[in-house]
């Protein structure tokens, strides 16, 4: 018997389809790292220039070190210093100054001690005053270009070495510093608290309801036989091509006639029936041997035994589908709660209107609404993960030989 070895061609051809699948995920996964990111930084770190996927904070002194009191103090390092300077006061009046024998030299200084000399200059076409101000232990002419805030630094090694310049144009000293309070405060600050609740409590009932329902009535119709059986079940299934859309306004009067509107009842109790979730449990029914329930009827066990105690375990795999369908669908859900859950009502808000909110109010809080985008992606991907590997079983796990 002859051995197919693999050359270097299929060696080839798998590499290249590793690295296809690599680049793709990395790809896909990308924006959920950013996400993640930005939902632990500070806002100034979102808009600093180049950004990166690290957050990073600033680093800070004591205050007493440096001679003062208060709180700490950001750090900040200049090009033309191996020192480390500490910002004293971030509201300082600084004075831009242009040396008159070097117009584009720029000179910081505060503007309180400039000294005028009397003198005016001509620039642009426009008179200004002449100031004396001291360049590098020179007294040098200038006039003075600019009037603007700033801030005073101070060296935390010598206290005697005093800066004053832009804050914005110096550099600040960063360490890796995630802030996990951005979850915190999204939580009780924003309100999600209560809208994460009621998500949850909404995803629940829906869920369990469309697994008891469609276990009851996949049942049913995989294995109870009655009358106009099977054209009820294909105008059942038919309802599944009924785009949702056009069952709005019907469904809004009802939940109206019910007393329902702005209740968190009319997102649980239409949504805890589902066509597809009875289609798959009577797929998944009838794919099962006949010969286990035949057994279990000779044993005189009931309809509702045989159910429960038979079909139900061995269809595990079909069930956490349709759970995880229905926790998907319910969780995400954005459209019929917009409909039905007053604006006025903050109480009943769900996740997703909350998120929207969020979006909009908070559009400069970028950290706060990626932390709650965080906070709602996560127990998708949870429930996703636990449930995958029940994707892949099917009706051969039943164990008969």
């Amino acid at each position: 018997m002859s051995v197919k070895r693999k050359g270097p061609r299929a060696s080839a051809v798998r590499a290249l389809t590793y690295t296809t699948l690599v680049a793709v995920a990395a790809v896909v996964v990308f924006p959920f790292i950013v996400a993640l990111s930005t939902s632990t930084k500070n806002s100034q770190d979102i808009f600093n220039y180049p950004p990166t996927l690290i957050p990073r904070e600033n680093q800070t002194i004591a205050a007493a070190e440096v001679g003062l009191e208060g709180e700490d103090l950001a750090l900040y390092s200049f090009d033309d210093s191996d020192a480390t300077y500490a910002l004293v006061d971030n509201n300082v009046s600084v004075a831009e100054f242009r040396p008159l024998d070097d117009l584009e030299r720029v000179v910081r200084l505060e503007a309180g001690p400039a000294v005028e000399a009397g003198s005016t200059v001509l620039i642009d076409g426009e008179e200004e005053d002449v100031f004396l101000i001291d360049v590098d232990g020179v007294t040098t002419e200038a006039y003075r270009s600019r009037l603007t805030s700033g801030g005073r630094f101070v060296s935390v090694d010598d206290a005697s070495d005093v800066r004053v310049d832009l804050v914005n144009l110096v550099d600040p000293l960063t360490q890796f510093g995630p802030r996990l309070e951005n979850f915190r405060e999204v939580v009780v600050d924003k309100d999600l608290g209560r809208s994460l609740t009621n998500t949850v409590l909404v995803t629940i009932a829906v869920v369990l309801g469309q697994i008891i329902t469609s276990i009851l009535g996949g049942y049913a119709f995989a294995r109870i036989d009655f009358k106009g059986r099977n054209s009820l079940f294909l105008l059942y299934l038919g309802s599944v091509m009924v785009p949702f859309v056009v069952l709005i306004i019907p469904l809004f009067q009802l939940m109206l006639q019910f007393g329902w509107l702005d209740n968190l009842a009319a997102l649980i109790i239409p949504f805890a029936f589902t066509a597809y979730g009875t289609f798959l449990m009577r797929q998944f029914f009838v794919g099962i041997p006949k010969e286990i329930e035949e057994a279990a009827l000779l044993d005189n066990a009931s309809r509702w035994k045989i159910l429960w105690r038979i079909m139900v375990p061995l269809a595990r795999p079909a069930i956490a589908t349709l759970a995880t369908f229905g926790f998907l669908y319910a969780w995400n859900s954005f459209f019929w709660p917009l409909v039905i859950i007053n604006s006025g009502n903050p109480d009943g808000r769900v996740l997703s209107l909350t998120l929207s909110t969020l979006g909009g109010r908070s559009s400069t809080d970028l950290n706060l609404v990626f932390s709650g985008a965080i906070i709602a992606m996560a127990p998708p991907i949870l429930v996703f993960l636990f449930a995958q590997r029940y994707f892949v079983e099917n009706s051969a796990s039943s164990g008969l030989k």
